[in-house]
């Protein structure tokens, strides 16, 4: 009898590590090949479970914030009354629901909404119309379906320097400030918000000097002793094959880093930290800026999103460089890549006292045109992985089924032609890699070169030149690769490299200085 019993019990714990070593290779099946471009919202559809090897290979480990962004996610849905949301595609072309990359089906929605006519029909011709109706219009429709509203009631932020220190880059003398923006949470003590920024300037500038402010996690001084180092910027999962893995093209010499290139043109540089600002998941949504204000419950549907969160940030950063006497403020730009190139022309288009942007491999999101049935779609940006980067309200439009019935990108009312028509007439720059070193075809190189092509009448409109191409965006294809169009306010140029905007430095600086008629004020003996 006891031995009977032993064995019935040994026979049921085989069978329950059957079941779970299946579970193991499935989830593990469904995850991207090396060297594909996978958002963490967009997954494969379940393999079929069957007997698993004895040793099943590990899948990635679990997401802390997944059960957190997934009950914020359902919240949203159920405010907007959404029962059904479209899955994205993947990045996995081995996938059945793998992203599209056929031309020939690419363009769903061909015709886009245009920057130069009213709600009422009429068509906008003078640069006062612009100013005083047109663009109100357009950031109206940003604001509520798009990225969200900055609340009237955000806390101010009040800045204090937590060290100075003087330092060389690239051999040339600087010094560096370690800066704390503390946001006033007397409304709300239980969320502490504290912007990381760092600002560094060439030690033997005769007079202010212009500064590119750059999003990410890297801080752009010499790290105090006992601090672990920070999280590489822009990079996420799937953003392509990275140098030395299967598939990536051998990567060239690299030039020396855009803080070595700025520093030695006589630029400062300013580096502010995203994450401490706004969490990078939707976990984060009652956390953070966003959670402060909103006194750590659900967002409202037009309420902001991550990247409106960030951008806010870079705002309240330049708050501080206007006041910093080392600082040419009217000569400020803002740097981002990928999730933070996003973020960066967000930054530009809502904040006019930025002077230039260089947007770095940004994407559905960024400049990628929503309308584009091409690599990440729409319904990427509504699912649960990356849904928090924008307003509730995006959310409608991967809507299979809901209370107002389905929505597509095609009825969104505006799209990335018009954010990008919000930086006009100021330096604006768009900047890709290849796919070949991982910038990954994913992005949507020649439907942001569209959205850029599009946006050229407003830069026209006020006074600007566009990329000197005509304003077909249909029938307009993108540039060789290497191929630079910077003869106007509004450039682009696509490099060799991958998913960085590092090898287009040694082109934007002399570009932007141009633009803003900038020569170095760094002394020659400064080196």
């Amino acid at each position: 009898m006891r031995f009977g019993q032993l064995w019935r019990n040994v026979s049921r714990l085989l069978a329950l590590l059957t079941v779970v070593a299946g579970l193991s290779l499935a989830t593990f099946a469904q995850q991207p090949a090396p060297g594909t471009q996978q958002p963490a919202s967009a997954q494969a559809p379940p393999a079929p479970q069957g007997t698993a090897p004895a040793n099943p290979p590990a899948g990635p480990p679990p997401n802390p914030n997944a059960a957190a962004s997934a009950a914020d996610h359902k919240n949203m849905l159920e405010q907007l009354g959404i029962k059904t949301l479209r899955p994205g595609p993947s990045g996995n072309e081995s996938a059945p629901n793998h992203a599209n990359y056929d031309e020939a089906t690419a363009n769903p929605y061909p015709k886009l909404p245009d920057p130069l006519t009213l709600k009422n029909g009429k068509q906008v011709k003078t640069a006062d119309v612009w100013w005083k109706q047109r663009r109100p219009e357009i950031v109206e429709d940003f604001d509520r379906e798009v990225l969200g509203r900055v609340p009237k009631n955000v806390p101010k932020v009040g800045w204090r320097v937590n060290r100075t220190e003087s330092f060389e880059v690239g051999g040339r003398p600087v010094v560096g400030k370690e800066l704390i923006g503390a946001v006033d949470n007397a409304a709300f003590p239980e969320i502490t918000v504290e912007i990381q920024m760092t600002v560094v300037t060439p030690a033997n500038a005769t007079k202010p000097v212009p500064v590119m402010m750059m999003f990410g996690g890297r801080s752009g001084m010499p790290p105090a002793p006992g601090t672990p180092p920070p999280p590489a910027r822009g990079f996420g999962p799937g953003r392509g094959p990275g140098a030395g893995a299967p598939g990536a093209a051998p990567v060239p010499p690299p030039d020396p880093p855009a803080t070595e290139q700025l520093i030695a043109d006589g630029w400062g540089y300013a580096t502010i930290n995203p994450g401490s600002i706004q969490a990078d998941n939707g976990a984060g949504l009652t956390k953070g800026i966003i959670g402060l204000v909103n006194k750590g419950q659900f967002r409202h549907p037009d309420d902001w999103g991550s990247l409106r969160a960030w951008a806010w940030g870079a705002s309240r950063g330049l708050d501080y460089l206007e006041t910093d006497k080392a600082v040419d403020a009217k000569k400020v730009g803002i740097e981002g890549v990928s999730r933070f190139g996003k973020a960066a022309l967000v930054t530009m288009a809502y904040d006019q006292r930025f002077a230039v942007v260089l947007i770095g491999s940004s994407g559905e999101g960024g400049a990628k045109l929503h309308r584009r049935n091409w690599g990440e779609a729409v319904e990427n940006l509504t699912g649960s992985g990356e849904y928090h980067w924008m307003a509730g309200n995006f959310l409608k439009y991967g809507t299979e089924e809901s209370s107002f019935g389905k929505k597509t990108a095609g009825d969104i009312p505006v799209d990335a032609h018009e954010l990008l028509a919000l930086c006009a007439p100021r330096l604006t720059f768009v900047s890709y890699g290849v796919p070949e070193r991982g910038d990954a075809k994913w992005l949507d190189h020649q439907g942001s070169y569209m959205a850029a092509v599009a946006a050229q009448p407003v830069f026209r409109l006020l006074g600007a030149k566009g990329l000197g191409v005509s304003d077909d965006y249909k029938t307009e294809k993108m540039p060789a690769v290497n191929v630079s169009l910077l003869d106007g306010q509004l450039a682009w140029r696509q490099h060799d490299g991958g998913h960085t905007d590092g090898p287009n430095w040694k082109y934007f600086i002399p570009w932007a200085d141009k633009f803003l008629n900038h020569s170095s004020s760094v002394t020659v003996g400064s080196k």
